[in-house]
């Protein structure tokens, strides 16, 4: 049997150790071609050397340059960037490659691997937010198939196979509602960042488990739901779900109600992104009927959670503004992370600097090329630092 090709980048982050771990159990389907890291250069080296991996890339460049150090008679070549993967591949036809690195800097390596990808799983929200009238046209022009693998949109993508987008009429995420979604509003001025980042379900990084704890998570997935499936934003909403076992429902027009549950483990979404047959299969699934029995959807309570109402004010057709979204949100959140701004602060600063007109403008501004995505990023972030706080 003919192995197939793989990349993955962000391959000791979370998804990247989850992709790793199927396709550990599967080692005679696949030949990983490329793993990329920001620091864990221990990590990514027993990864290496355990899937006889011959490239590897380490953004960090202290780090990179104590892995030349350490592993330079290992016969594995190093790199210290992503604008090194047209060189690495050029030889190679990947048939999956799995992009689960984390901020906007994700979406020109997103893009690259397109074109030599006849698969791509991208985990990187901000290249989904910010840049997907690019990364379309490069899935178009190159014929490469994409994949969603969030659990939401996985679960949408899922719903909607062999069925014609249009004849949806409305589509819902769940959201856990994260680890204050009974808490009082009163005592909001109470939370601090370690209550915060005890989410009740998912295990994930710091950054993802604060904008799940203010919802802004679920801003950002509408977003991505209404660029992937070309949907309007009216017919996308939330509900919250505590236990987090729906991940989507999709109302059809033909008067059918579809929804996909699946316990709150990223495995899954990952282990069906990767459509072979011939995977092991995964541990047994057992009936959550508890669950089943027990589902409280609720509408969201805006009053507790208002960074959604920036939904409202989002424009249709993609634009500039999603970057400015994304690096206030990203600005603030690390903020809060530093304990320099306390959580009702970061939320109240989201908010307001999300609405400031210089950069509600960029609404009308549509998304040319790479160049404007990161200048626009490096804006925001310098007039956001200048602000007293």
């Amino acid at each position: 049997m003919i192995k197939k090709n793989v990349v993955i980048l962000g391959s000791t982050g979370s998804i990247g150790k989850k992709t790793i771990n199927i396709i550990r159990k599967n080692k005679n389907l696949f030949s990983i071609k490329l793993l990329s890291t920001n620091s864990n250069i221990s990590l990514i080296y027993k990864q290496a050397k355990e899937f006889k991996v011959k490239n590897i890339i380490i953004t960090n460049y202290s780090k990179y340059l104590l892995a030349r150090k350490l592993f330079r008679l290992k016969k594995l070549s190093i790199f210290n960037n992503f604008y090194e993967i047209n060189s690495i591949l050029k030889k190679n036809k990947i048939e999956y490659s799995m992009v689960a690195i984390m901020g906007i800097d994700g979406l020109k390596p997103s893009i690259d691997l397109i074109k030599h990808s006849k698969n791509i799983a991208i985990v990187n929200k901000e290249s989904l937010i910010c840049g997907w009238p690019l990364i379309k046209k490069e899935l178009k022009k190159f014929n490469t198939n994409f994949i969603p693998i969030d659990s939401e949109h996985f679960s949408i993508f899922t719903l909607l196979d062999k069925i014609d987008e249009r004849n949806s009429c409305k589509i819902y995420i769940t959201a856990s509602g994260g680890p204050f979604l009974n808490l009082p509003i009163k005592d909001f001025k109470k939370i601090n960042i370690t209550k915060a980042l005890k989410h009740p379900n998912w295990k994930m990084g710091k950054k993802i488990t604060i904008d799940s704890a203010s919802l802004m998570n679920k801003v950002f997935e509408i977003i991505e739901a209404k660029n992937i499936f070309n949907l309007s934003y009216k017919n996308i909403s939330i509900l919250t779900h505590p236990s987090s076992y729906v991940h989507a429902i999709v109302m059809l027009k033909n008067g059918l109600i579809k929804f996909c549950a699946h316990k709150p483990n990223m495995d899954i979404p990952i282990y069906n992104s990767l459509n072979n047959t011939n995977l092991k299969p995964m541990k047994k699934n057992v009936l959550e009927i508890n669950l089943l029995n027990d589902l409280n959807f609720q509408k969201v309570n805006s009053k507790k959670f208002p960074l959604i109402n920036l939904l409202k004010k989002l424009p249709q057709q993609s634009s500039l503004y999603e970057t400015v979204l994304v690096t206030v949100n990203d600005f603030f959140v690390y903020k809060f992370l530093e304990k320099k701004i306390s959580f009702n602060r970061m939320v109240s600063l989201i908010e307001t600097c999300s609405n400031l007109k210089q950069f509600t403008k960029y609404k009308n501004r549509r998304i040319k090329n790479l160049k404007d995505i990161y200048k626009l990023r490096d804006y925001v972030s310098f007039k956001l630092s200048k602000l007293s706080i």
